[in-house]
């Protein structure tokens, strides 16, 4: 009998681990569709994606604010469509969602360059931007000059966030100079936090979009960003390939937008 009973409660303890294997074990997803425009106005919706900051997306006490964040509700209100927003921080990942069908619309400033524009479809630009060096004024640094000369960058070490456009740009300044620019990618901190730490003396330099630089500036007096990594680029939302009425879509919208004025008024409350 109490062989019987040990039976029992061997075989309830291996069907229990057997669920919980079969509950963890990992299943693979099932392929979202591409969708370009008519897929999306037959449902209603428009995907986005965007990072969490002011350029992006971001709560500021009970309201939703942000520069994407706000372009994104102007076309909603143009579409009729809903805009449902995804955060990510990461734009590698962005695009890979992009490319899984998990979302239709990149909604950042993304700089176009060669490579990408291989891969993806890009709108008509968002904004003109360029790359700056974020580093300590002279007073907050100990006497110290800021770099202007772009020369002595060599044997310098520049933080930027993981997978941040600005990585290529600076592998092409260091050939330009002839010699070493240390980079580091961080995988924690976005550029505004980065200039952060650049203003307590944490890391000596960074590198992020002029938009952001000058955002940060209002709060950080500590930091000079006046010394320039890039010239100016074209910065754009991007698509899948195979969204071309998508394209064709948010270009007609932007335009729209930017006729009525009210792409002025939402980039000088966020860049001017």
């Amino acid at each position: 009998m109490k062989s019987r009973k040990l039976l029992v409660v061997y075989i309830v303890l291996l069907a229990c681990v057997l669920i919980a294997m079969f509950r963890l074990w990992p299943y693979k997803q099932e392929p979202v569709p591409p969708r370009d425009y008519p897929e999306i106005k037959s449902e209603g919706i428009l995907r986005m994606v965007t990072e969490y900051n002011q350029s992006g997306y971001y709560v500021a006490g009970d309201t939703i604010e942000g520069f994407q964040y706000e372009l994104s509700q102007a076309i909603a209100a143009l579409s009729g469509l809903e805009v449902q927003t995804q955060l990510e921080m990461s734009l590698a990942e962005s695009f890979k969602q992009l490319s899984d069908n998990q979302c239709d619309v990149i909604a950042r400033n993304i700089p176009i360059t060669s490579d990408i524009k291989e891969d993806y479809l890009f709108t008509d630009p968002i904004v003109f931007n360029k790359q700056i060096l974020v580093q300590r004024t002279e007073e907050a640094n100990n006497g110290i000059k800021p770099i202007r000369n772009q020369l002595d960058l060599a044997q310098k070490t520049l933080y930027i966030p993981k997978n941040s456009p600005a990585l290529l740009r600076l592998q092409n300044l260091a050939h330009e100079i002839g010699d070493t620019i240390y980079v580091k990618e961080d995988e924690l901190y976005s550029s505004e936090q980065l200039a952060i730490m650049v203003a307590k003396g944490d890391i000596d330099y960074a590198v992020c979009d002029q938009q952001i630089a000058r955002v940060s500036k209002e709060n950080l007096p500590e930091i000079d960003i006046d010394t320039d990594i890039s010239f100016t680029q074209l910065q754009s939302w991007a698509v899948r390939k195979d969204s071309p009425i998508l394209l064709d879509s948010l270009n007609s919208w932007l335009s729209q937008i930017k006729e009525s004025g009210l792409y002025d008024q939402i980039y000088k409350r966020y860049y001017k």
